[in-house]
Parts: structure tokens; sequence; C-alpha cells
């Protein structure tokens, strides 16, 4: 009977670390799917970006068709973006994007009849709605990064997490933080 005491004590101590790993991991996996979904918004609402430029480029290039190297700018820079493989590359790509739009509407103010052009407004409408729905997708994946970095990163968490298969994540971070603080605007 003296033996079943400490046996009890030693089953009650795995029943709570064995609760404590279950919860753990299961919360992991939730925060670890919701990084994902972040992401997955994220590349929806640069698709859709990309999907306007086209749009973009024809409307200005009927009235300013000289301007070639924008609209390769511009080109480019939508490559770049739909070919993105993680926050690193579309950090990258972000840049590249905010650049060249800030170059197409530079050569749209040159033109009076553009900037009155009401499917050239439209698109510019559009763009501004999707620039604002990016950057509140990526303020939700890296709130999300956040929360799964801080959880993997804590005591006792780190000592078991990497062994379950969990890593930090990167944050969706831009080098030019001014580039992107607005919307591209185009002042008329």
């Amino acid at each position: 009977m003296e033996w079943l005491i400490p046996l009890i004590i030693v089953v009650v101590l795995v029943v709570i670390v064995g609760i404590y790993l279950w919860a753990t991991y299961n919360s992991l996996v939730t925060l670890n799917v919701r990084v994902d979904e972040a992401w997955s918004d994220i590349t929806v609402q640069l698709k859709r970006r990309a999907d306007l430029l086209p749009n973009l480029i024809e409307s200005v290039k009927g009235y300013a068709a000289h301007e070639k190297g924008v609209f390769e700018a511009v080109t480019q820079a939508r490559a770049e973006t739909l070919s993105a493989q993680g926050p690193a590359e579309a950090s990258a790509a972000e840049n590249h994007m905010q650049s060249a739009l800030k170059s197409i509407f530079a050569v749209a103010e040159a033109y009076p009849q553009l900037q009155a052009s009401q499917n050239f407004l439209q698109l510019q409408a559009e763009l501004v709605d999707t620039e604002d729905k990016v950057q509140a997708s990526r303020r939700f994946y890296n709130g999300g990064v956040r929360e799964l970095n801080t959880k993997i990163k804590v005591f006792p968490n780190n000592v078991f997490a990497k062994r379950l298969g969990f890593s930090s994540r990167d944050f969706f971070e831009v080098s030019d933080l001014a580039a992107i603080a607005e919307p591209p605007r185009v002042q008329f």
C-alpha cells in the first residue's frame, strides 16, 4: 500500500504534463493555421491588385504611349508580385510595386484628359481599395505571426515546440515603410 501514493502522484503528474502538451500543441496548430490563412488573404489581395494593373496600364497608355519605361516597370513589378514565394520575396516585390505605381500615377498627373476619364478614376478607386485591403491583410498576418512566434519562444514551450514541428515564421515587412504608409494617390 505504501507504493500506491507515489504511483498516484506520478500518474497525476504524467496526466498534467500530457494535458499541458495536448493543449499547447492544439494552440500552436491553431495559430499556425491562422497565419497560413492570413498569408492566403495577402496573396489574394496582391493577385487582385495584379489583375487591376493591366487595365490601369491600358488606360494610361492611350494617353501616354511614349512612357514605355514606366509601363515596363509596372509590368515587371506585377510579375514579381505574382511569382513571390513567401514574405521575404513578397516584401521585395511590394517595394518595387509601390515605386512602379508612383511612377504611373506621376505620368497620369501630366494628362488632364486621363484624369477626367471615368474608367481611369474607377480603376484608381479600386486600386486604392485594394491597397487598403493589402495593408489590413498584412497587419492581420503579422499579428498572427507575432502570436505564433511568441508562443513558440516562451518557456516551457520553447523546449518542445521545435520537436513538435513548429518554427518561427517571417513577418511581412517592407523595407521602405514610407512607400506603403498610404495607398498611391493621384492629385488632380
